[in-house]
């Protein structure tokens, strides 16, 4: 079911990363969204590593993928630390991993010490996973956002998304910016803020392939304006 580079969409349903993100998610939160998630075939659920293994028992045989976090949601718990979750990520069946860069390290321009966690990870992952990497862009110039896209790209990473939520929500402007630094060799998820269908699909418009949202449901339901 792995799909990234050069992946098509059918529907809007077809690039949702269905998520429950939050700190006090419930084991019956969760449940609801993988009922949601194969309802409206969505892309994927998206999960606190936590739930990573009851939701493969429950998306068994479907289309939907197990999406995890790698370094959520601060990106600053290092390189060893992020290739051990990656791991035991992909021991419990997520099919998708959403990384959170070193965001100190970006902004301070070390370059190599950022390129070489993003590799690590996307290394521990070949072949068994999607590699998306949150630049956090909220937090970041329209510079340092252009290099972390770089970075991703020579770390060999399938999408660069956009942020967590946690800091702030997702831009046309920053989407566009990404999908112009990374051309054709790496896709673009857009997250944070999302919650209508007009702002879905203007992220879509802009550039992403992907869209993080909690409102998944609410996406698909409503109608576009005129």
């Amino acid at each position: 079911m792995l799909r990234a580079k050069g992946e098509t969409l059918t529907s809007l349903a077809d690039c949702i990363d269905h998520t429950l993100l939050s700190p006090q998610a419930t084991p019956s939160e969760v449940d609801r969204l993988c009922r949601e998630a194969l309802c409206y075939e969505f892309k994927s659920v998206c999960v606190n590593p936590l739930y990573v293994r009851a939701c493969r028992q429950k998306l068994a045989g479907s289309v939907v993928e197990v999406c995890t976090v790698i370094g959520f949601p601060l990106g600053a718990t290092g390189l060893e630390n992020k290739v051990a979750e990656a791991r035991q990520a992909l021991l419990d069946g997520a099919t998708e991993l959403d990384m959170v860069v070193a965001i100190g390290l970006l902004k301070a321009g070390h370059t190599d010490a950022v390129l070489e966690e993003i590799r690590a990870v996307v290394d521990a992952a070949k072949g068994r996973a999607i590699v998306k990497v949150i630049l956090e862009t909220p937090l970041l110039s329209p510079e340092q956002q252009q290099l972390g896209a770089e970075l991703c790209k020579q770390a060999g990473a399938d999408f660069v998304k956009t942020c967590t939520g946690f800091a702030g929500g997702a831009t046309v402007e920053a989407v566009e910016l990404l999908r112009r630094t990374v051309g054709s060799e790496l896709l673009v998820k857009a997250s944070g803020g999302i919650r209508d269908r007009a702002t879905a699909m203007k992220m879509i418009e802009a550039g992403a392939s992907r869209i993080g949202a909690s409102a998944g449901p609410a996406l698909c339901r409503e109608p576009l304006a005129n």
